[in-house]
């Protein structure tokens, strides 16, 4: 096993990554921007190195900085988390010329499967159905213009390198197709350090489930089975869960030997995920490979019993996998929400600052995943992601009851956040019946719905009653000489209470 592990990524993944490696007696280290000073991550690692200024081109993007602070801190091994460079395959490269092992795929792996164009030429010869589209990136705008008249619209523009839908665009038109070409171009270049764009057919309101898959460097290549992600709002993943509500023994089965035979084609290893688009009539398309670990791999490991990310260093080790794929099978059901420090009623507008105070939900099957705690400062520089609140019950019924549950018991304040969305997504009547699509949620956010209490607002709300009542209370004991003397604990209270305005 490896004597120490730099975790070159921040936030919850840092520190999902960190517990992972504490649980196996591995040592780490961390890195940081000079924004994440102060981050969770820094808190609970044994070593933290700064990498440099806040913006992610000049920290967590660097590669010589990265391996330099390898050498520095001793570490044998670099888990990359997701995001920032974990599919970008420099670093693998940089970690083999360094005699370092690399978390993850090779980069040739990454290489022939992480770029969305060549992945696509490799389901095509792995006998996979595609989305139609075209097999190589298009560097000149007329040209995929072009191609978009030829194809039909509506078509999706996607960065090669992209993920997380960053880089995306839906053309509806031939007026818009400039103007969301140069909007995606720019987009990809800021997010992943490549412009690079492909175009494909848009399809009608599929839902997009994908398979995670394990391969060791023994040849064996698992499927671990499905995730539902089509709870999507501008191409984003919003809520996950497992197993998919539409899936069958067959389908899993025909889903899962698909994903299996383009991994081995890829000549993959490691942690993966294989991305397909489903139609009404259930037949799938390969979408994309993500050559890393997913935001949303926790309701995999809540239905199989898994941690992903200690088999993704055993591998790395040159462990075999332990099992077959066909001995996995879902337990229960699992799902994932994503707690965004942003504002749903003023179009998501980020909502960056201190964090006052926090609460986080615990109980029957609730695991919280967080990256943030109270009195830390949310920076506006990186993703707004906070924490992954994931819930698991015996029937995707009992789930939906524990994540209102713990919703309602989840509070925060300083900050504005995206719970108020989750409690009506969970509400909806087509949700609770599974009938979702990738454009179920954007279209759910067009129709008039009265603005839901912010629990921030409602914390200060509830603060500012408190005192005016306690000034009024105080008016009338002035005036009554046998008054019952103030608690200690009500001063207190009162005190904590006025703290939130401050």
């Amino acid at each position: 096993m490896f004597k120490k592990i730099l975790i070159a990524n921040r936030g919850e993944i840092a520190v999902r990554i960190l517990r992972a490696c504490r649980e196996l007696g591995i040592p780490t280290a961390v890195v940081f921007s000079e924004a994440d000073r102060n981050s969770l991550h820094v808190r609970l690692a044994g070593e933290a190195y700064p990498i440099g200024p806040a913006p992610s081109r000049e920290s967590y993007l660097r590669i010589d900085k990265i391996m330099d602070v390898v050498k520095r801190a001793g570490c044998d091994a670099i888990h990359p988390g997701y995001g920032f460079l974990a599919e970008n395959p420099a670093l693998p490269r940089a970690c083999a010329g360094a005699g370092i092992t690399f978390i993850g795929p090779s980069a040739e792996a990454m290489e022939t499967l992480g770029a969305k164009t060549a992945g696509r030429q490799l389901a095509r010869r792995a006998e996979v159905p595609t989305v139609p589209g075209t097999n190589d990136p298009i560097e000149d705008p007329q040209q995929a213009q072009e191609l978009a008249r030829n194809m039909g619209y509506p078509v999706l523009l996607k960065a090669v390198a992209g993920g997380g839908g960053k880089g995306m665009r839906v053309v509806t038109a031939d007026a818009n197709f400039a103007p969301a070409f140069r909007d995606a171009c720019s987009e990809a270049l800021n997010a992943f350090g490549d412009a690079s764009l492909y175009l494909e057919k848009y399809l009608e309101k599929p839902r997009h489930i994908e398979i995670q898959i394990l391969a060791d460097t023994h040849g064996r290549v698992v499927s671990l089975g499905e995730r539902e992600c089509s709870v999507q709002r501008r191409h984003q993943k919003v809520i996950e869960e497992a197993p998919s509500p539409i899936m069958t023994p067959e389908l899993r089965k025909r889903m899962g030997d698909a994903a299996v035979r383009i991994a081995r084609a890829g000549g993959y290893t490691n942690a993966g995920t294989v991305e397909f688009l489903v139609d009404a009539h259930y037949d799938f398309y390969f979408l994309e490979v993500n050559t890393r670990l997913q935001v949303e791999h926790p309701v995999t490991e809540q239905v199989t019993g898994l941690d992903l990310v200690k088999l993704q260093i055993a591998i790395a080790a040159g462990h075999r996998l332990p099992f077959a794929w066909e001995t996995i099978t879902p337990r229960g059901h699992a799902m994932e929400v994503r707690l965004y420090a942003e504002d749903p009623e003023n179009n998501f507008f980020p909502s960056p600052g201190k964090i006052l105070s926090q609460h986080q939900p615990s109980g029957p099957g609730i695991r919280v995943d967080e990256g943030v705690y109270e009195g830390w400062t949310v920076p506006m520089d990186y993703d707004p992601l906070l924490s992954k609140l994931i819930a698991w019950g015996n029937s995707r019924e009992e789930t939906i009851a524990r994540l209102r549950r713990a919703l309602e018991e989840y509070s925060i304040t300083g900050i504005k956040t995206n719970t108020a969305l989750f409690r009506r997504i969970l509400a909806e009547p087509d949700f609770l019946k599974a009938e979702i699509h990738t454009k179920w949620l954007d279209e759910l956010l067009q129709r008039p719905h009265p603005a839901a209490r912010d629990d921030a607002n409602g914390a200060d709300a509830a603060a500012i009653a408190a005192a005016i009542w306690q000034a009024t209370h105080n008016v009338t004991n002035s005036v009554n000489s046998n008054a019952v003397p103030e608690s200690g604990w009500k001063r207190e209270g009162r005190r904590r209470q006025l703290e939130r305005l401050s």
